[in-house]
């Protein structure tokens, strides 16, 4: 019984990782037509997908990868 306790909870928490994730991404992404720093929101949401999600870790790096491409280019 404690084993299928400690299987539940770790499938709610990553439900609501998920869930989490998606929603700051969202948000990051509808403030790229609206006012808001969609440029620190979207990578939050990465950020936090990618603890569940591999192509959310590899957007995540690509990201990375361009803005240190940006900041040499100063």
């Amino acid at each position: 019984m404690r084993h299928f306790a400690f299987k539940t909870l770790e499938q709610v928490r990553r439900v609501v990782m998920i869930v989490a994730g998606f929603t700051i991404l969202v948000a990051g992404i509808a403030m790229v037509v609206l006012p808001g720093p969609a440029v620190v929101v979207i990578p939050i949401g990465l950020a936090i997908l990618a603890i569940e999600f591999i192509w959310a870790r590899k957007l995540l790096g690509m990201l990375k990868e361009r803005i240190k491409r940006m900041k040499g280019k100063n």
